[in-house]
Formats: structure tokens, C-alpha cells, sequence
């Protein structure tokens, strides 16, 4: 049997979840007709049909009722163009209680209830929701419908042998007797008298086993935490028009307990819950409260946060201030003038001979005549008597 997933996050008790295809084609036509009628047999209480975005090949409803005459349920069903033939969907609802199976079935409050409806078909195998599947005569293709059937997560598998060729009475399908809420997600496969074998090789690998003219649940992927194959199992089924008990209870029972949440179901219920557009005059006025109230907050956060900036800036200018005057109080040190470099061989020879030269200058002439040239001499003689 696949383990099951600690980690992965269960299915909230109020929460009702179902996937399948649509065969036909325009599903979001067939879902307008149905939702009108619905509406005007107060079936339920509004329906919404979401703006379509450009380009996407997806359409949204949401619809809301009340279960048990008080209890508030609201709905999304999405369409979308599978990859294959025909639409696939996607429906979750959520109610203001944890969910009672003798609820309607949120299917029931956008699908037309009818026969051969072309929505109600399992989206991996293409079986039908509301009726009998018999398994296929094919060894290799009953192995390859089991094993997709026992890792589907969003609906519920049961596997009915029968121990003999049933007549018409023995054909009743078992969604009809099941609780409303299950009827639209319970999988129901027949195997032939002849067929035993084949099945429960073909379920080892899930650990389950299908008795001798009984029916067994398949845990599915991943399968409930409180899940044992022994549980689920019931040993005799009368194909015989009368109700099985026993397997309506075994499956109410699966039903009932913590599942974890299949892929693309964590979605689907964030987008109910946080982009519901359904609302009604009070919430449409609560909400408009909410966002008053919203954005009065982040409008005094802003304030306060305005404030504080403010204050520290006052207090930075005052603390530059502070400094200012500080160092304009001390005294500048007197710059020292730069120590004269030492001169250099060259600039010393050069001022000694400056010093020479000087020295030669200022030497006073000697008082001796002799000394004196003969011109000097001549004009110091006296003028002669004869003269």
C-alpha cells in the first residue's frame, strides 16, 4: 500500500471537493442553463459567473446556498479545456459547519441532474460517477484501469466482485443508496465472476484485497494516515436490489476520515476563500468596513513612522550643531614654517666665491706715493720758481 503523506496538509472538515469531465462540448453553457434554473427553483440562493480573462480557455461560477436551512455553503466550480477531448472541472465548497454527507451534493447545485449527463465522468480513467463501471475484459487494460483508479486522490474507488452473473435487480449502482454529498464521489468498478484473480493481483501493490462476492475501498494516493485494508473490506455483497449496508457504511467511514489534500485541490480552495466575488449587501459592507479599517492603519503607521523620522533627524542636526561649536572652542595650532633644505655643493662654492669677490671690492688703496702710478706723482710736485 503507498505510504501515506505526514507532511502533505488534510482536507478541512468543512471543505467538499470533486474533479471530473465534462465529454460534450460548451460545459460553461450547459452550467449557465442549469445555475438559472437552480436560482429560479430557490435551490440555491444566487450564482455568479466570473468575467472570462483574454486568451484563457477557463470559465469560473460561484454559487451559494444554505444546507440544513442555515448553514451557509459557497461554491466554485471551474471549467477549462483539457488536453484532450472534452472539459475538465473542478469544484470545491465550503461550509460554515463541518460538512454532513446528508448534505446536498455541491455537484448537484451546478450539474443538470439527468440521465447520461456527459459531466459526471472521472477525469483519468473516464469513468462514470453515477454509475457502474464493469471492468475491462482485457487482462492488461483491468490492471492499467486499477492502478489509476488507486492513485486517484480526489474521488473514492470501490471495487464490488460479483460472485455470479447478476440479472437486472443486481445493476442497481451503488451512488443511488450512497449519502447525497457521496453520490457525485464514489467510483464504482464490477468486477466479473471470473475476474478475482486478475483484480487483487493487480491491487498488490495498493495492499488491498477484493474477498470472494465482496467489495473492498482503495486507499487512494496518498492514502488516509487511519487507513487498514481490513477496515474497508466487506466480505459479501447481495447484488440482489436490496441496499449493501455494510459497503455504504465501509465507504461513509472512508469518507469520514482525514484525507490529505490532492493535487490542485490547495488551489482551489485558497482562490474560494480569498477571491470569493459572490457577496451578498452585508459583506459587500463588511469588507468595505475591513478596508476602511485597513487602510486607517497603514495610514497611522505611516504618521507614526513619519514622525520618528523627524524626530531623528532634529536630533542628528543638533548633535552636528554640538560638534560645531566644539571645535569651533579650541584653538587652531600655529602652522610651523617648513624646515630650509640643505643647500647643496654646488650653491655652497658658489656663495664663497660671492664672498671673494666682495671681500675684493671693499679692500682700501696703500698711502705710500711710490706706490702710486707717475701720472699721481707729477701732480703732487709743486709748480716750478721759474714758472
Amino acid at each position: 500500500m503507498p505510504s501515506s503523506s505526514s507532511t502533505r496538509p488534510t482536507t478541512p472538515p468543512s471543505v467538499w471537493q470533486a474533479r471530473g469531465r465534462h465529454t460534450g462540448t460548451a460545459a460553461e453553457d450547459v452550467l449557465r442553463l442549469s445555475l438559472r434554473q437552480l436560482k429560479e427553483s430557490r435551490a440555491i440562493d444566487d450564482f455568479l459567473e466570473l468575467p472570462e480573462t483574454e486568451g484563457a480557455q477557463e470559465w469560473l461560477f460561484e454559487a451559494r446556498w444554505r444546507a440544513a436551512g442555515s448553514v451557509t455553503v459557497r461554491a466554485r466550480l471551474t471549467v477549462e479545456q483539457g488536453s484532450g477531448t472534452g472539459q475538465e472541472w473542478v469544484l470545491v465548497a465550503e461550509a460554515e459547519a463541518p460538512w454532513d454527507p446528508r448534505w446536498p451534493s455541491p455537484a448537484a447545485m451546478f450539474w443538470p441532474q439527468e440521465p447520461d449527463a456527459a459531466w459526471d465522468h472521472e477525469t483519468v480513467t473516464g469513468l462514470r460517477l453515477t454509475d457502474i463501471n464493469p471492468l475491462p475484459s482485457d487482462d492488461k487494460a483491468v490492471r492499467r484501469v486499477l492502478r489509476d483508479s488507486g492513485r486517484d486522490g480526489w474521488n473514492i474507488h470501490v471495487v464490488v466482485h460479483e460472485a455470479m452473473t447478476t440479472d437486472q435487480r443486481g445493476r442497481r449502482p451503488l451512488a443511488g443508496m450512497l449519502p447525497p454529498s457521496l453520490r457525485h464521489r464514489v467510483v464504482e468498478h464490477r468486477a466479473a465472476p471470473s475476474q478475482l484473480r486478475v483484480v487483487n493481483w493487480a491491487l498488490r501493490e495498493f495492499g488491498v484485497e477484493v474477498p470472494r462476492g465482496g467489495a473492498v475501498v482503495l486507499p487512494g494516493s496518498p492514502s488516509p494516515e487511519d487507513y487498514a485494508a481490513e477496515d474497508f473490506a466487506v466480505r459479501s455483497v447481495f447484488l440482489d436490489g436490496s441496499e449493501p449496508a455494510e459497503l455504504i457504511h465501509a465507504v461513509t467511514r472512508f469518507a469520514a476520515l482525514p484525507r490529505p489534500v490532492p493535487d490542485g485541490a490547495e488551489e482551489a480552495v485558497t482562490a474560494l476563500r480569498e477571491d470569493w466575488r459572490l457577496l451578498t449587501l452585508e459583506e459587500e459592507l463588511d469588507r468595505e468596513r475591513k478596508l476602511v479599517a485597513m487602510y486607517a492603519e497603514a495610514l497611522d503607521a505611516m504618521t507614526k513612522s513619519r514622525d520618528l523620522y523627524r524626530e531623528a533627524a532634529e536630533e542628528a542636526h543638533a548633535a552636528l550643531a554640538a560638534y560645531r561649536e566644539s571645535a569651533d572652542a579650541v584653538p587652531e595650532p600655529r602652522p610651523q614654517p617648513p624646515a630650509s633644505p640643505a643647500a647643496s655643493p654646488l650653491q655652497q662654492l658658489t656663495r664663497t666665491f660671492e664672498r671673494l669677490k666682495s671681500s675684493a671690492r671693499t679692500r682700501r688703496p696703500s698711502s705710500d706715493a711710490g706706490d702710486l702710478p707717475e701720472a699721481e706723482a707729477a701732480e703732487e710736485q709743486p709748480e716750478s720758481v721759474d714758472r
